[in-house]
């Protein structure tokens, strides 16, 4: 069987914060609602948007979670067409991707982003081609469910016992474990690595380079 690193993408891969918060902004300034703290926002990172909003919004009717989950839909859209959209990746992630090849690693994304959001993060940093396996949030249950991991490790070849879910928030921790693979978290994301390891963290890597031997080991 191969082996699988399937990759969480914002808060694992790329620093999107900046991005996300501005947009949650927008959203919920174009609906009267004064925007959340900044630090909710990024709470919410990983899930799905439309959980990620009504999350934000635990005691708003369904019919405004869901307008203002378009509004950001849109406001981000807008923002890509202006070109003030950046997503930059993190140091040494290209480095580790190489090396994870060399060894016979199958690689995947699966994330909370949108068919065309993660689309767009991978051809701006010409990584299109470098990953077998593509997972989003247009197609699947808001993670913490398992079924990203799931249709990953069949379209890759792999196996549970060979794969590892890599990522930053608690909901990506509790998803490895829902699909019964290995939890790898990172630090530099958005959730604290106590948090990580209290939901099912096998470890949480500080640097690239312990990630890579951690996958290894």
């Amino acid at each position: 069987m191969n082996k699988l690193a399937l990759f969480d993408c914002d808060g694992t891969m790329v620093d999107s914060q900046a991005n996300i918060c501005a947009s949650m902004d927008q959203a919920f300034v174009a609906h009267g609602l004064t925007p959340p703290d900044h630090h909710k926002t990024r709470r919410i990172v990983g899930l799905s948007l439309q959980e990620a909003v009504r999350q934000l919004l635990p005691d708003e009717e369904e019919p405004l979670v869901t307008a203002v989950t378009q509004s950001y839909r849109d406001g981000f859209f807008e923002m890509r067409q202006q070109g003030v959209v950046h997503e930059p990746l993190y140091d040494g992630l290209l480095d580790l991707i190489d090396r994870l090849e060399s060894d016979g690693w199958m690689l995947g994304v699966a994330t909370g982003k949108s068919d065309r959001g993660l689309n767009h993060v991978l051809e701006i940093h010409d990584l299109t081609n470098r990953f077998v396996t593509l997972q989003t949030a247009d197609r699947h249950p808001s993670k913490p469910h398992p079924a990203m991991v799931q249709l990953a490790i069949s379209e890759a070849g792999a196996a549970v016992e060979t794969t590892a879910m890599i990522g930053d928030t608690t909901f990506d921790m509790e998803m490895g474990v829902n699909a019964g693979v290995r939890a790898i978290g990172v630090d530099w994301g958005y959730h604290d690595s106590h948090e990580l390891l209290s939901a099912g963290a096998q470890i949480v890597a500080v640097t690239m380079n312990e990630l890579y031997e951690t996958l290894n080991q």
